[in-house]
């Protein structure tokens, strides 16, 4: 934050931002969170990245102090691989207390997701995730109210609505148009604070803190983008300027 303090009365009040990785290096992410550290929430480990991170212990010794989850589609790969018990001695072993639950490229049976979902809970704080990898593919507003709310139920702390990190899947249309109807559809009958939207775009952050205000949980944020996200929820960009610092309102006309 600035020490040059022109009192304008602006500061942060609550929204996760979730913050994908892709690869960066412990360096690169001392970079990261010297700069912007204290507006990141939790920092996720793209799909199956970790696996494959030569010095993921190191890098996760810098990143000590977030909360760290692997991605929802390597869960995905250890469910089919039958690998599930190794999988949590896995993520202890590494000192990770959160734990991705995803469905959006293997087929898992609605029931066994939810009994997985309650049994990392026991031992993880639960992400789990709803919506499909696959463009073509769309479920119904009813369809995804109704898949959050037994999630929940089953233990998740929070559920992340998919757009992969192009934004081009789930709540968003191949083109990277937003299904602006359906997100209002779930946040008709589910409490905002519950969910994660993946909001890679910055003209998707910008329409979700429009919308629901600076607190909304954001997540698959590229790490160059936690400042800009965070210009945005204190209205210090010209996207949400009017809405977040003036409250929409017109200015006074000059006496």
């Amino acid at each position: 934050m600035s020490d040059f303090d022109l009192d304008l009365g602006i500061k942060r009040d609550g929204g996760l931002t979730h913050v994908l990785d892709k690869g960066l290096g412990p360096r690169a992410w001392e970079d990261v969170l010297e700069t912007s550290g204290e507006y990141i929430d939790i920092v996720k480990l793209g799909w199956g990245t970790a696996w494959v991170t030569g010095n993921l212990r190191r890098k996760l010794d810098v990143l000590r102090g977030k909360p760290v989850v692997i991605g929802g589609t390597f869960f995905e790969v250890v469910y089919a691989r039958d690998r599930l018990d190794d999988y949590k001695r896995w993520l202890g072993s590494l000192g990770i207390r959160h734990v991705e639950i995803s469905d959006g490229t293997v087929e898992i049976p609605r029931e066994r997701k939810l009994e997985l979902i309650a049994d990392f809970a026991r031992d993880f704080t639960v992400l789990s995730e709803v919506g499909s990898k696959d463009s073509e593919v769309v479920f119904a507003p009813y369809e995804w109210v109704e898949w959050i709310t037994e999630e929940l139920a089953a233990g998740a702390w929070k559920v992340i609505t998919e757009s992969r990190e192009s934004g081009t899947a789930g709540i968003f249309r191949p083109s990277g148009e937003m299904r602006t109807g359906l997100v209002d559809e779930i946040a008709h009958s589910i409490d905002v604070h519950d969910l994660i939207w993946e909001a890679p775009t910055k003209s998707s952050q910008a329409w979700f803190v429009k919308h629901f205000g600076p607190a909304v949980n954001l997540g698959n944020i590229p790490p160059d983008e936690v400042i800009p996200l965070e210009t945005l929820r204190l209205g210090l960009r010209g996207d949400t300027l009017k809405e977040v610092l003036l409250g929409d309102a017109e200015p006074e006309p000059a006496a």
